[in-house]
């Protein structure tokens, strides 16, 4: 068994810069210290936790379509339960460096799963109970909206990634620029972070100031959350499945509850897209201000004066 280490350690090798607010207030001061109970034990590995998160999101799943408050209670419980173990195979691979691609693959896959399953338990069971078609249509929107978020973030991901691919070669770099979100300091625009200074000096552009300049308000309550280490986007996946499957069947108010958090998520998600427009936008600038560079640059050629590089 290897040495057990500090619960400090664990904070500082495992948590995330920016989590969301569920996870930060009410999921990791449980799962850090559960983390560096199991940390020792090289047996329990990440995989072996997203399996087990995935069988107790079934549990939950069994417990909601037995359809009863008292039921619907212990099924909330499971999955809140679920999610600490799901939060901790991600910081057990961070802590003990035993992460894999296909254990992300697995975790990802497991998650989607275990909210398809739940889902159908809870607002099916409700259907059952009650013979409110209500429940039916709200249990499809909230499996379409999960899968929405999920795939939305990946695509603006890969977005982001193009823009930077494309950025680094026109500027010959050989690393992808950083892009400037919105700084809890003031700083010059473009000016590196002290982490990316610490990590080498990584180049920095500035694709959201549109953004900031139209949405300032937006951006001191974003930075008032950076300092609690909590994401701006408030309602996202996470909180959103808490609100379907924690807080709607322990206060048995299950539609209001999903209908709520899915608009907040739709509008969140509405507003990350803006963003990516607006730097979509700002990045059209940046390239056509680096071929004009380019263009410009005086070349040395063999047996020549110097010159311009042609546009």
């Amino acid at each position: 068994m290897a040495q057990r280490v500090t619960l400090q350690e664990v904070r500082d090798r495992t948590y995330k810069d920016r989590d969301a607010w569920w996870t930060v207030w009410l999921v990791d001061p449980v799962a850090s210290r559960l983390v560096r109970l199991v940390a020792p034990y090289r047996w329990i590995t990440p995989n072996r936790l997203t399996v087990a998160a995935f069988l107790l999101g079934l549990a939950a799943a069994a417990c909601f379509a037995l359809q009863d408050y008292p039921w619907l209670a212990a099924g909330a419980v499971l999955f809140h339960l679920s999610f600490v173990i799901d939060c901790m195979d991600g910081k057990v691979a961070r802590l003990n460096g035993t992460g894999s691609i296909f254990g992300a693959w697995l975790d990802y896959v497991f998650d989607r799963l275990r909210v398809v399953v739940c889902t159908i338990a809870l607002m099916g069971g409700q259907f059952e109970r009650t013979g409110d078609l209500t429940y039916l249509w709200v249990g499809g929107a909230v499996v379409f909206l999960d899968m929405f978020r999920y795939l939305n973030a990946l695509q603006i991901g890969k977005v982001k990634n193009q823009m930077r691919d494309e950025l680094a070669a026109l500027r010959g770099e050989g690393v992808r620029p950083a892009f400037v979100e919105e700084t809890l300091q003031q700083q010059p625009v473009g000016a590196a972070t002290a982490e990316q200074l610490a990590a080498g000096g990584r180049p920095v552009v500035d694709v959201y100031g549109d953004f900031r300049r139209r949405f300032g308000l937006f951006v001191r309550f974003r930075n008032a959350l950076v300092r609690q280490r909590i994401r701006a986007h408030v309602v996202s996946g996470i909180e959103f499945q808490m609100a379907v499957f924690i807080i709607g069947p322990l206060t048995g108010f299950v539609i209001g509850s999903a209908v709520i958090a899915g608009i907040l998520l739709v509008a969140f998600e509405l507003l990350l897209i803006y963003k990516l427009w607006a730097a979509t936008r700002s990045f059209t600038r940046h390239v056509a201000e680096a071929k004009a560079t380019a263009a410009t640059v005086p070349v040395q050629t063999a047996g020549a004066e110097p010159g311009v590089v042609p546009v």
